[in-house]
């Protein structure tokens, strides 16, 4: 049985030490090592250092973690985590790696190279110790050939994507010798601790994620270069309305890297002889001249888009292909473009988009069709099945559909018949899957199958407690537009929300009430989550707004006890109740999981009551429940000093702080010890029943409390501050009015120090102070310009 405790990870650069941040992000300490430098450096020299000392002998090493802690986005959950990564170098230190579980080799992408690490690593490693080397595309097979046969039997491929933090596939890629249990170990071992998609890629060039990306932006820029359509344009057409990220095609290339692309690509063309496949990834003379110039995207600072100070301000100009200069962005013009976006679901965008009558339609539909077909001829040869194939673009290039989810929305038996109508190759069993009227996934009763030359088989799961599955097997309980309560099974129930962008609403509200009075009926606890991107954004601020331009007052104080209420409900609820945030945690969706018996949350989780930055504070109990967090060991004596911790849930409320990961949340105060994480999001659910049950073995319904506050004293003390602040031109006038309105909350009004308040009490302080600061003209011009801009006004 594989237990990795320790890791070692054999070369510091971007990739090494990624990899070596997250590891250390879930708690597994790693040696990270790299080679001893040839020569000194100025300032080295400078200090007196020789190619002796320590400083100088493991300084790529040093120098990596170093940047680690700058990085961004954050390799790190806490920078804290840091401590978890011992440095060292190669000469010194590789005979430490017989006390590793795992050793990890990510050097340079040169076989020759890899094979001679690998070498001192048979020499040295402690038997049945799992080997990885993390490559792109080098041949896992080859690497091993003429190592030990207890190294072959335990090593892998190990391809993390870039940043390692963030990107959730990780393709595995065993070779003919390498033992089945170390493989099925690894995979648990990746996706449970991790918290990584994993998918069984065969020891092919790029193996899945990477072959089948490199060959789709090749022929996206092969295709365009026959229309009049410029690299911007492009990318509006290949972005989120076809499922595809924000930075689409050329802009992904630049975040990548245009010599990196360079390389991929033409690791594929030397070792295909399919003379086809040669052909699109032989690299296009343009692309070339831009490396060859420097321009290889964001980090040279241009590629195929650069920033340039104008009269304006800042603007972002696009290339043009033909001469290699820049300008201008130009919108694109197309009727199938507009009505994609108009199309309620991604498969009838894509049907709009790729059956569309203009030039847009015709340039998509070329582009989809090729990648489809090259997609299923590799089917058996970069991995086994259509699932792992479609799991690969999804996890590691944020497509929203792999090509065979694509294929499908597009209807396989129309779009076959017109790619062979086309004279296209379509592969013979796809053929044999249109004429039969088949599709590549069936979906029956919340469970899906996916299509093999056998027949169909159940696809499992990446995510273990599926709410979409769970309600097409009729487990709902009710529902309304704003949430529904499903049955998890085992007296647990999950309220699930589901309203635009988890903005909350009436019907949320109503949900969380009614959901309290039947699990308390009828089950045992209660999970509060969902498999959406963010768990809540907070308050719908359009409908407020509105509201308080009409200068309906009375119905917003209803709306704000109302959810008061309902956070309370949660609270004291005599059943137990964990809260699951994952992504988006802000303002009432913070509040929300503030109010439960337990967070389990997602390791990338960021929470925050955030209301500040249009011009208010929480209304629903953020306030009281953050100051209870921050205050919960400290001893219920009158002479204990209150302001530190009052000034620690202040400063977080005011300055709008948002946790980085779920463990940045513990430093914020937003989780305590009781809490818990879950580092991949997969698991979240299911992770969170179970707390849930265990919780409600021996479950005690808490009691409303009483909070000792710091009263006019303490308010008194936070109140110079912020008018230092101001003074000093840190903050408005406004800013300053706010920071008031959360002071008085915050230390209990005008009240003595050490003045015991209720709940309750606390509770109406938020709710007069949420409705003053609603009625302010530039709390409004704030929330107005937060909903034309989605940025801060400064007013």
């Amino acid at each position: 049985m594989i237990s990795i405790k320790r890791a070692a990870v054999l070369g510091s650069g971007v990739m090494g030490a990624a990899i070596a941040g997250h590891l250390a992000n879930v708690g597994i300490p790693s040696l990270l090592l790299d080679i001893v430098p040839a020569a000194l450096l100025p300032e080295e020299e400078k200090k007196g250092l020789s190619l002796s000392d320590k400083r100088v002998r493991n300084r790529y090493a040093d120098r990596a973690l170093a940047n680690l802690l700058k990085a961004k986005p954050a390799p790190l959950y806490t920078k804290e985590q840091v401590k978890h990564i011992e440095t060292g170098n190669f000469e010194d230190d590789f005979k430490r790696i017989e006390e590793c579980d795992w050793i990890i080799e990510v050097v340079v992408e040169n076989l020759a190279i890899k094979k001679q690490v690998l070498e001192r690593v048979d020499a040295f490693r402690r038997q049945g110790s799992v080997v990885s080397s993390n490559t792109s595309g080098v041949s896992i097979e080859a690497m091993a050939a003429e190592l030990s046969a207890d190294f072959q039997k335990n090593f892998l491929g190990t391809h993390f994507f870039n940043p390692p933090r963030y990107m959730k596939l990780i393709e595995l890629i065993p070779t003919a010798n390498t033992d089945p249990a170390v493989v099925a170990a690894m995979e648990t071992f990746c996706s449970r601790v991790l918290g990584k998609g994993v998918v069984i890629a065969k020891d092919t060039p790029n193996f899945i994620a990477n072959r089948i990306g490199t060959f789709g932006l090749l022929v996206t820029l092969r295709e365009m270069a026959k229309t009049g359509f410029g690299v911007d344009e492009v990318d509006t057409l290949t972005g989120p309305v076809m499922g595809r990220p924000k930075s689409a095609t050329f802009r992904t290339l630049d975040l990548v890297g245009l010599d990196t692309f360079v390389h991929v690509a033409k690791n594929v063309l030397e070792n295909s002889t399919d003379e086809r496949e040669r052909d699109v990834f032989t690299v296009p003379t343009a692309l070339l001249e831009m490396v060859a110039k420097g321009y290889l995207g964001d980090k040279s600072g241009q590629g195929f888009f650069k920033k340039q100070r104008g009269a304006n301000g800042t603007e972002i100009l696009a290339i043009e292909l033909s001469d290699l200069s820049y300008r201008a962005r130009r919108k694109l013009r197309s009727a199938s473009f507009d009505a994609a976006k108009t199309a309620a679901t991604l498969s009838e965008k894509l049907c709009a988009l790729a059956y569309g009558k203009d030039e847009a339609a015709s340039f998509i539909w070329s582009v989809l069709k090729q990648v489809l077909i090259y997609s299923a001829s590799l089917v058996g040869v970069i991995a086994d099945d259509i699932a792992a194939i479609d799991n690969a673009m999804k996890w590691g290039f944020n497509w929203e559909f792999g090509p065979f989810e694509t294929w499908d929305a597009l209807g396989l038996a129309h779009s076959v018949k017109r790619m062979t109508d086309e004279g296209e190759n379509v592969p013979s069993f796809v053929l044999e899957m249109a004429e039969k009227g088949q599709s590549f996934y069936l979906r029956d009763n919340g469970v899906t199958s996916f299509h093999t030359r056998t027949g169909y088989q159940k696809l499992e799961q990446g995510v273990h407690v599926n709410l979409s599955a769970l309600k097409a097997q009729g487990r709902e309980i009710f529902s309304n537009q704003g949430a529904t309560l499903l049955d998890l099974g085992d007296d647990v129930a999950c309220l699930h929300f589901h309203s635009l962008k988890q903005a909350i609403g009436g019907d949320m509200v109503s949900m969380m009430m009614r959901s309290a009075d039947e699990v308390e009926k009828n089950y045992r606890a209660l999970v509060i989550g969902a498999n959406a991107t963010n768990f809540c954004v907070g308050a719908n601020i359009m409908m407020m707004l509105a509201e308080a331009q009409d200068e309906n007052w009375d119905e917003i104080d209803l709306a704000i006890r109302q959810f008061q209420n309902a956070t309370s409900r949660m609270k004291f609820m005599k059943r137990p109740v964990v809260v699951a945030p994952y992504g988006l945690t802000l303002g009432g969706g913070a509040e929300i999981a503030l109010s439960g018996s337990a967070i389990q949350a997602a390791g990338e989780t960021y929470l925050g009551l955030v209301e500040t930055g249009i011009g208010l504070i929480p209304g629903g109990g953020g306030n009281k429940e953050l100051l209870m967090r921050v205050m919960e060991n400290v001893p219920d004596l009158p002479d204990v000093p209150l302001l530190p911790f009052v000034q620690k849930a202040f400063e977080t409320i005011a300055l709008a702080k948002v946790s980085s990961s779920a463990l940045d949340a513990k430093s914020l105060g937003f989780l305590t010890e009781r809490d818990r994480v879950t580092v991949g999001q997969d698991f979240l659910l299911s992770d969170a029943k179970q707390r849930a049950r265990e919780l409600a073995i021996e479950f005690v319904p808490k009691k409303p409390a009483h909070v000792r506050v710091a009263g006019e004293n303490g308010a008194a003390a936070l109140t110079v501050g912020v008018y230092g602040m101001k003074r000093s031109g840190y903050i408005s006038d406004h800013d300053e009015k706010v920071a008031k309105q959360l002071i008085r909350v915050l230390t209990g009004g005008q009240v003595q120090s050490g003045t015991l308040m209720s709940e309750q009490s606390l509770l109406d302080l938020e709710r007069e102070a949420f409705l003053s600061l609603l009625g302010e003209a530039k709390t409004q011009a704030r929330m107005q310009h937060m909903l034309q801009t989605g940025k801060p006004l400064r007013n």
